[in-house]
């Protein structure tokens, strides 16, 4: 391990023990110092913490942009009071850009594409990884870093329920799940035991080193599936991974519309399925379909009618 290394390591240890939780950081730092040691970079600087941004993400901004100078600008501070040399990157280096972009609905037909796809992936174990990563997502709409910090223990096989720690927002829930669900997952753990009985996180879903799965890994990948399957090539936006989350909550929603069931009803317990801190976040998603919007629109104006007759 390199001396950045080690001092990230430090780092993190020591904002955890202040009660940090550290996550973002937590995948995105690792990443950095792989950048700077494959540079033969020994020190932290403007330069390189740009170029990092840049090779990660080419010359669009992301959302995701920002938040990586603000890691390493955290990282930064601690070093500077080792290395006085440390250069940290200074406020609004990189600026944040807050945009609301229609996300896009991945149709049963693009997942199953999505799942065919991983199968060039390369060995089997890391397919069917992928493959059941995805399929997990689009079943249950769950976080793509809910999915990623699953131990094996967090399944209940005979409940078909998963335990999902200290999300978002520092909470915990439940999350039921369909047998067919939990079927694939059963399928995928055999494989997984068969391959590596013996793997080094107690993750379930597992990378090539039999450790853990990363975000700064998975989000690359996924958008190879994406490109490989030609997955939303005619969307005026790329498909993103969180984007299975969205088509999971709208779908939903259009089955309780087209049902005749009550959606202002049932949207509290969908916002808790979703883990959202409150109902007013799953509210957005009224709007996110045109679909959507007009049902909404003709199930309140027919409520109205009611009323007035």
């Amino acid at each position: 391990m390199s001396e950045l290394g080690q001092a990230l390591q430090d780092y993190l240890r020591l904002r955890r023990s202040l009660g940090h939780k550290m996550a973002e950081a937590g995948w995105l730092l690792p990443d950095f110092i792989d950048f700077l040691d494959e540079r033969g970079q020994t020190r932290v600087t403007v330069a390189a913490a740009l170029a990092w941004v840049k090779e990660r993400e080419g010359e669009t901004v992301t959302t995701v942009s920002p938040r990586r100078i603000t890691a390493v600008r955290g990282f930064a501070r601690y070093l500077s009071g080792i290395d006085p040399a440390t250069e940290v990157p200074p406020l609004g280096l990189v600026p944040h850009r807050q945009r609301w972009r229609q996300p896009f609905l991945y149709s049963n037909t693009d997942v199953t594409a999505l799942m065919t796809a991983t199968e060039m992936l390369g060995p089997p174990l890391r397919a069917a990884t992928y493959r059941t990563l995805v399929g997990l997502l689009a079943a249950s709409g769950l976080r793509v870093g809910e999915a990623i910090n699953l131990d094996h223990d967090d399944i209940d096989w005979t409940e078909g329920v998963l335990r999902i720690r200290e999300t978002k927002f520092g909470k915990s829930r439940l999350v039921p799940l369909q047998s067919s669900t939990v079927n694939a997952l059963r399928e995928y753990d055999t494989s997984r035991t068969q391959a590596v009985p013996r793997p080094k996180d107690p993750a379930f879903f597992i990378s090539r080193t039999a450790r853990r799965l990363i975000y700064a890994v998975v989000a690359p990948t996924f958008r190879q599936l994406v490109t490989t399957a030609r997955v939303g090539t005619r969307a005026p936006h790329p498909p993103r991974l969180h984007d299975l989350r969205h088509s999971f909550a709208i779908r939903t929603l259009l089955t309780w519309y087209r049902a005749g069931v009550d959606v202002q009803a049932k949207i509290p317990s969908l916002s808790t399925y979703l883990g959202h801190r409150e109902p007013a976040s799953t509210y957005w998603y009224l709007s996110a379909a045109p679909e959507l919007l007009g049902l909404a629109a003709a199930r309140r104006e027919g409520v109205g009618k009611a009323a007035r007759s």
